[in-house]
């Protein structure tokens, strides 16, 4: 017998796991984005009825991001992602429960759209802030790591609408919602198997009352007052001293009050109109399609372009697909324009992505996330309910018109934006911009980044950052 000792074996790879527990939820929301619309459409009879909800989701929906980018930086995020998942499901499990006992109206969504903000919100930050302590633990590169789950991400949301339209027409669309609570369980279920240390905020977990240990100022009392401050330290991060995140902020608006407007009532009302609903799955699972083609193609093909001819190519894509969707021709053209513009999003989406997650300090990473979502959820219902008072007023087809109109006005922004001209070249931007502040070195994602040369792979939740997961009664957005 040999008196060595043995040889410690090596923890298992946490990062797996992570992926699976992300797919999940990412499957059921991806059921959800193409069932929801089509129930609230059928329960309520009209498109403003849509949009009006959206509004009314949208102040509460605002406040818990902010308390929930708190929450983020103050405990630990694993469990937060755990918590968040698990009443996301019970929210979505009511939708067909209060239809068989009571009958689905409007108030029924909007509470149970309050009901699964305060899950869905904090635990879709909860998982972003979790992406570069999983790097770690594995020792994977975090370049590398978000280009596989931008290509994971899109694979699951080509099968999810599709999945979703074999729901409908099985099950129906209040039924098919059952998929997405299991989903969500098994995503909090398959979380809660994570070592707990990869949700500690710098090695160690915060207490309740450590305000000082948190990016909450030791002045700061209660959650109230930590969201306050989340608010005003995640602006900061993402408005005040780098320009190149701040134009990044202002696309990735543009890309979810667009794109949310057409997957949340223009696109349903459209087939709904046409006794087709169940095509808007098929659509929207060709978007997915091309977002995972462009995404592999682009992380494979990185280095042999510049930064700034991969954006002007992207958005110059992203601009003719945007217009066949607007355009509303047959369903073939439909689904051809939605493919188009998926392949054309994926490299832009990764850019975005990359500077995102590059330059926000890892301890400011809950509340910068945070206020991000926040704003999100804040936009994209004032963007849906403009939309739905311009179906009302005109019909859906002027609606989408004016939808491809506001993008490429944004695409023109984008191209002559200054900020946004010398992507290849991120010195010369910080010398030429004083304001400029990049994350510092205690971010793993910077330390990483700054290692790399050439490749620039693909944000992890893809429109990910452009696109949060809403709170799915109340969902009106890009899944």
């Amino acid at each position: 017998m040999s008196l060595a000792s043995p040889r410690a074996r090596a923890p298992r790879p946490v990062a797996p796991r992570y992926l699976f527990s992300c797919g999940l939820s990412l499957l059921g929301n991806s059921v959800a984005g193409v069932a929801l619309p089509l129930v609230l459409l059928a329960t309520t009879g009209d498109a403003l009825a849509a949009g009006t909800l959206a509004l009314i989701c949208a102040a509460p929906q605002f406040l818990i991001g902010l308390v929930g980018g708190a929450l983020i930086d103050r405990f630990n995020r694993r469990d937060v992602s755990v918590i968040s998942d698990i009443l996301s499901a019970a929210s979505v499990a009511l939708l067909p429960v209060v239809d068989a006992v009571w009958g689905l109206s409007f108030g029924w969504f909007v509470a149970l759209g309050l009901v699964g903000a305060v899950g869905d919100i904090p635990g879709m930050t909860a998982r972003d802030a979790l992406v570069p302590a999983v790097c770690e633990r594995d020792g994977r590169s975090l370049q590398k790591f978000m280009g596989l789950t931008q290509s994971l991400d899109s694979l699951v949301v080509i099968v999810g609408p599709a999945l979703a339209a074999f729901l409908m027409g099985s099950v129906g669309a209040v039924n098919a919602l059952w998929f997405t609570a299991v989903m969500s369980l098994a995503a909090a279920l398959t979380t809660l198997t994570l070592p707990r240390a990869i949700g500690r905020i710098g090695g160690k977990d915060v207490p309740a009352g450590n305000e000082g240990a948190s990016a909450v100022g030791p002045g700061e009392r209660g959650i109230v007052s930590g969201a306050w401050n989340a608010l005003h330290s995640g602006a900061r991060v993402l408005f005040a001293g780098d320009a190149l995140l701040r134009s990044s902020m202002f696309i990735s608006f543009g890309i979810v009050m667009i794109m949310g407007s057409f997957q949340g009532l223009v696109l349903p009302v459209h087939f709904t109109a046409a006794g087709t609903p169940e095509l808007l799955g098929y659509v929207l699972s060709a978007m997915s399609a091309g977002m995972l083609a462009s995404s592999l193609g682009y992380a494979a093909l990185a280095s042999k372009l510049r930064r700034r001819t991969w954006f002007v190519l992207s958005l110059a894509g992203m601009a003719l697909g945007i217009l066949g969707l607007g355009l509303l021709p047959s369903f073939p053209l439909l689904a051809f324009s939605a493919l188009l513009l998926g392949l054309a999003a994926g490299p832009l989406s990764a850019l975005l992505g990359f500077f995102i997650f590059d330059r926000i300090p890892a301890e400011m990473r809950g509340s910068a996330l945070g206020t991000q979502n926040s704003l999100t959820l804040a936009a994209a219902p004032v963007a849906v309910f403009a939309t739905s008072l311009a179906v009302e007023a005109w019909g859906a087809g002027a609606a989408a018109i004016g939808l491809a109109a506001c993008w490429f006005a944004a695409t023109l922004w984008a191209l002559s934006s200054r900020s946004l001209s010398s992507l290849d070249d991120e010195s010369e931007e910080a010398i030429a911009d004083p304001t400029h502040a990049p994350a510092p070195p205690t971010s793993s994602a910077s330390a990483v980044a700054a290692a790399a040369t050439s490749a620039h792979a693909p944000g992890p939740r893809s429109f990910a950052q452009t696109a949060p997961e809403m709170p799915r009664p109340c969902n009106t957005e890009l899944s």
